[in-house]
């Protein structure tokens, strides 16, 4: 092979070489733009929560975001998998924010399900050593506040919390729990 023949091939070479680079960078900035509008849609409809913490987190979907910034909701979907954000409340998956929407009592504006969870778990930590709060009562107590919930809906939650139910909870406060058995 000659001289020229391998210099042309050189030249070729380099030439893939840097459009490929090219391109791999182009893609990266494109990337790192679209996670950026994604985070910061997403920090607009979830401010109360950033102020306020996780009672004020409102119910949001990904076709919300997408419809925000014009692009599909499976974009939004990949974009905010295994990405992270630091906020004022601490570190959190993207994908925390999208919440399920608890219908309130009257039409009145809709409850995300994670402040929903937090309350019923804040509901139980509060309970007074000789009033355990049953599945029923926490369903009553959120009806008050405008929270339209079914008892079932609040056993869910509350397993998910793994808090245990009422009647378990009674026993462990009332000293017949597992360590009483043991005695």
């Amino acid at each position: 092979m000659s001289k020229g023949a391998r210099d042309k091939d050189a030249k070729t070479y380099l030439t893939d070489c840097l459009n490929n680079a090219n391109w791999l960078v182009k893609s990266l900035d494109q990337r790192a733009r679209t996670i950026l509008k994604v985070a910061a849609e997403i920090v607009r409809h979830q401010d109360m929560f950033l102020a306020h913490g996780v009672r004020h987190l409102r119910p949001l979907n990904l076709k919300t975001i997408a419809d925000a910034i014009q692009m599909h909701e499976s974009t939004v979907s990949r974009v905010t998998s295994s990405k992270y954000i630091a906020t004022p409340r601490g570190v959190f998956e993207l994908k925390y924010f999208f919440t399920a929407s608890i219908q309130a009592v009257g039409g009145a504006e809709s409850h995300s399900a994670e402040a929903v969870r937090d309350r019923i778990r804040e509901m139980i930590e509060n309970e007074a050593g000789a009033d355990i709060l049953s599945d029923d009562r926490i369903v009553a107590l959120l009806t008050a506040d405008g929270v339209n919930i079914a008892r079932r809906t609040v056993a869910k939650y509350r397993e998910s919390l793994r808090i245990p139910s009422s009647v378990e909870r009674r026993r462990l406060k009332s000293g017949d729990g597992p360590r009483a058995a043991a005695r």
